[in-house]
């Protein structure tokens, strides 16, 4: 299924805007969600990574494809590849978020073009959010999206990861955490994702080929973030992460950190047998 360029660039530079309010119930849910694994902040600051849960978008059930993503052709563009992943992006973190503040979100279509991956057709969507309190930017974030064809269950399509085995022993800081159903589902509440390979076992394995239930991506990159934080004792002025294979629930994973002579720290995730799952570099 061939993607038609001209319809799809008709999207570039589409913009939409979305608000919400850092609750106190957002927070504590946000809490209980990730602790102990989140940096220390100050006294009404919002932890780091809730900007990932504003603002999430509410599409009616009537507008929710079979994946349980919203469909597209609205603020995304219709790309023709059913299989969507967040593949990545970067963050700069300007000022911190408080509790009570109302921040507006503001996105805007960077980019779109095709590739041919291992599995056949790639559709990179770059997405730009600037979140803003009153006329502040307070958060800059570009997103990677990529949709790709579906898998079958006879015939997996999913990347193989890249051993992280010796990179574990030489982290600095590592959190041990567990991809449990119940976190995968809270996260899912927390930003009211619908996505089914996240919950619904039967459509991850068989309509999508996956081994299991895949742990979100925003949800590594949220711990990946905070450990940054805890080991530089300070939130990143920069923060750039990439998706690299699918991490499966139901396994501990390991959330690793190391200091590098540059100045910078080296961070990724390691799933069962030691495989990385996304990669992520903090200034």
């Amino acid at each position: 299924m061939t993607a038609n360029m001209d319809v799809l660039r008709e999207w570039v530079g589409k913009t939409q805007e979305a608000e919400d309010i850092v609750t106190p119930r957002l927070v504590a849910a946000f809490r209980a969600t990730f602790e102990p694994h989140l940096a220390p902040t100050a006294k009404n600051e919002a932890p780091l990574a809730l900007h990932w849960c504003l603002a999430p978008d509410t599409a009616s059930s009537a507008e929710l494809g079979i994946d349980g993503h919203p469909t597209k052709g609205g603020f995304l563009p219709p790309v023709p590849l059913p299989r969507r992943m967040w593949a990545g992006g970067e963050v700069e973190f300007l000022s911190p978020l408080s509790m009570g503040d109302t921040v507006v979100r503001r996105s805007t279509i960077g980019g779109i073009s095709m590739k041919d991956g291992r599995t056949g057709e790639l559709c990179f969507v770059d997405v730009h959010h600037d979140y803003l309190r009153g006329h502040e930017v307070c958060i800059r974030e570009r997103q990677d999206i990529v949709f790709r064809h579906v898998a079958s269950a006879a015939r997996k399509q999913s990347p193989a990861a890249p051993s992280a085995s010796a990179d574990c022993f030489n982290a600095d800081f590592s959190w041990v955490v567990d991809a449990s159903p119940v976190r995968l589902f809270r996260y899912s509440a927390l930003t009211f994702n619908g996505h089914r390979i996240h919950y619904d076992l039967p459509y991850a394995t068989n309509a999508e080929g996956y081994d299991g239930l895949v742990v979100h991506g925003p949800l590594q990159a949220s711990l990946l973030l905070n450990l940054a934080a805890t080991m530089a004792k300070r939130p990143p002025r920069r923060f750039r992460y990439r998706g690299i294979a699918p991490l499966i629930a139901g396994q501990n994973f390991e959330v690793c950190g190391r200091h590098e002579p540059s100045g910078e720290l080296s961070l990724w995730v390691a799933g069962s047998s030691a495989s990385i799952t996304m990669q992520a570099t903090a200034e």
